[in-house]
């Protein structure tokens, strides 16, 4: 996501957030994946998602019309929603489909969490 104000001619390191914590990934650092119209997803929170959703099996149904920030897709669940955002929710598939790229990334050490 981009923060509210951004100039699309001139994006900075500051402008990308991640959709779920609302950190600006880019300038801090972080490693994220980016999804579908700019939406990006860190670190932090896909580990967080992915513990709830395949390690653990938790996560939780989502209303009939909410769209996965990531795909902008509207699937059946489970899915993990952001504790900052109500409208930001990511489905299993597109925790996954993240966690795989990241974890095979050669500019990030990072690995899928056991527990």
């Amino acid at each position: 996501m981009h923060r509210e104000g951004h100039d699309p001619e001139d994006i900075q390191p500051g402008d990308i957030l991640c959709d779920f914590c609302m950190r600006p990934t880019w300038e801090l650092d972080i490693p994220s994946i980016e999804g579908h119209h700019g939406s990006v997803v860190c670190v932090e929170c896909l580990e967080v998602a992915w513990k709830t959703l395949v390690v653990d099996k938790q996560g939780m149904e989502v209303k009939p019309n909410c769209t996965c920030k990531m795909c902008l897709e509207q699937r059946e669940g489970p899915w993990w929603s952001s504790p900052v955002r109500d409208d930001a929710s990511i489905c299993r598939r597109c925790v996954k489909q993240a966690a795989g790229v990241l974890h095979k990334s050669k500019d990030w050490d990072w690995k899928k969490p056991q527990s």
